[in-house]
């Protein structure tokens, strides 16, 4: 029992009479101020202590931060809270940085809780872990796995997901709800590990490599709920890293809250902030596409509704032109214009004709008064002897030669008397 005065205001300091933490008994137990005073007392003593570590938990909250200091060489750490004023005079720190800070002791009576309070912290380098997952990092990015190139497409709207989470978590609640909400036909092969704890890796490994080996599956999500960066460590392990990589399936890394970045993250086909936004970035919101079906046929038909009308028009706008209106109008508008040309064409044929046949007749009186017929009709005469041997010379046909002579009309046979000599009174 305790022997606290009925006027006592807890927080404050105990009666004299009160009974002390070393005094106690089942008779005479001493209450739980009493011992947290002692506590308080006991700690305030300590005073302020720089102490050296790697940060693993910085969550800002109201404007101070409360987080975790590891030890850099053992298995311990500790809680710290820093307030707001306090972190303004402090340099840019975050998860991973080497530090030492100036803390002191606090323990809250009224609640019995222990942590302490940051007046200084400075900037000591990186920690052994962070250290360890850069230089990581630098060798996989020099080998190329982070290389956007290599990255595979994620499928618009996949048969089947594979789901890589651990059993009954929130994750897998996540991706499946809100997967299903935006398509409700999806379906999903879910494969459970381990994801912290040293069977985080090779679980989410043989996981890894069912769902690749599986042929209908065609994306895997990797997804895991936040948590602080230690729980974390086992998705930017290099042998899960290379895994990845080697899949031939898009592999989606859904590890942690926005916040959190693995190396997963930098290895994986796409990184998604969340499980949740990995369920969004993988399934098509059937709503929307169903939206733009109607939108894309709402312009289609927009599109051949403007095209009809204005070919329509277009040929309305054809139809009453006088050309196509009354078409013989173009004939009979130039009636009297063919008939014109039709004429002169007939009177320049004509006297072309005319010419023509007046340069003919011509022709054929030249060539009648140079033909030889025509002299034979004169009463000229030609003498052919052996046959076709024309006689110009009165010697070549002596007398007794047989001659042929041709006259105006048909040929007659003749025997030559040889040539006659003519007498001085025929000269005469």
């Amino acid at each position: 029992m305790t022997i606290f005065r009925p006027d006592h205001v807890p927080g404050e300091p105990p009666p004299a009479d009160a009974v002390a933490p070393r005094d106690s008994s089942p008779d005479a137990p001493t209450s739980v101020a009493r011992l947290n005073e002692t506590i308080h007392g006991f700690v305030e003593r300590w005073g302020s202590v720089w102490v050296e570590g790697e940060i693993t938990s910085w969550n800002v909250r109201g404007g101070n931060v409360y987080g975790r200091i590891k030890d850099l060489g053992a298995d311990a750490a500790l809680s710290f809270r820093l307030w707001s004023s306090t972190l303004r005079r402090l340099p840019d720190l975050k998860v991973g940085d080497h530090v030492v800070a100036c803390v002191k002791a606090d323990y809250y009576v009224r609640g019995g809780d222990f942590t302490f309070t940051v007046s200084a912290m400075r900037h000591m380098g990186l920690g052994d872990q962070l250290e360890r997952l850069e230089r990581l990092r630098a060798q996989l990015r020099a080998e190329g796995l982070f290389d956007p190139a290599r990255k595979k497409p994620i499928p618009f709207l996949p048969r089947c997901i594979g789901l890589i989470t651990g059993e009954k978590s929130d994750a897998e609640r996540d991706v499946h709800r809100n997967a299903e909400l935006r398509w409700p036909q999806v379906r999903f092969r879910t494969a459970h590990a381990a994801v912290q704890g040293d069977r985080c890796v090779p679980e989410t490994i043989g996981a890894l490599k069912a769902l690749d080996a599986d042929p209908d599956v065609d994306v895997i999500i990797i997804a895991r709920g936040g948590g602080d960066p230690q729980s974390l460590l086992g998705f930017s392990d290099e042998r899960l890293l290379r895994a990845v990589a080697a899949a031939s399936t898009p592999i989606v890394s859904a590890i942690g809250h926005e916040n959190d970045h693995p190396l997963l993250d930098d290895v994986a086909d796409l990184r998604a902030s969340t499980p949740t936004d990995a369920a969004k970035r993988v399934v098509p919101d059937v709503a929307e596409q169903r939206a733009l079906v109607a939108q894309l046929r709402a312009r289609l038909t927009g599109r051949l509704t403007q095209r009809l009308s204005h070919d329509i028009a277009q040929l309305e706008q054809l139809r009453t032109r006088p050309a196509l209106r009354s078409p013989e109008s173009m004939v009979t508008s130039r009636e009297h214009e063919i008939r014109m040309a039709t004429a002169r064409g007939r009177d320049i044929v004509e006297r072309e004709l005319d010419a023509a046949t007046l340069r003919t007749a011509e022709l054929r009186a030249g060539l009648r008064a140079l033909s030889p017929g025509a002299t034979l009709a004169r009463g000229y005469a030609i003498a052919l002897v052996d046959g076709d041997v024309i006689v110009r010379d009165a010697a070549q046909a002596p007398a007794g030669a047989q001659l042929v002579v041709t006259v105006g009309r048909g040929s007659l046979a003749a025997l030559s008397e040889g040539e006659i000599v003519e007498s001085a009174d025929d000269e005469r």
